[in-house]
């Protein structure tokens, strides 16, 4: 199965960016979201920014995964 995490950009360098992971930050590509600015949630699988989601959409995301046993335990390595 594939998952992709939301996360909150905080720096952005051309295109790649720092993306905090509720408390775990990750350098990301933001090649395939270009429109993406800090501040706004991005859906990331494998290191990608693949879309971009409104800040409700991704804190509901984060709370079913945070009731997963060991959800965000990729995200943390």
């Amino acid at each position: 199965m594939c998952l992709g995490v939301p996360g909150r950009i905080v720096a952005v360098a051309e295109e790649m960016g720092v993306v905090d992971f509720d408390g775990v930050r990750r350098e990301v590509c933001l090649s395939f979201t270009p429109q993406a600015r800090v501040g706004d949630y991005v859906i990331v699988h494998v290191g990608f920014a693949i879309s971009q989601v409104d800040e409700e959409e991704a804190r509901r995301t984060l709370e079913i995964l945070r009731a997963i046993p060991g959800g965000l335990d990729e995200v943390s390595r």
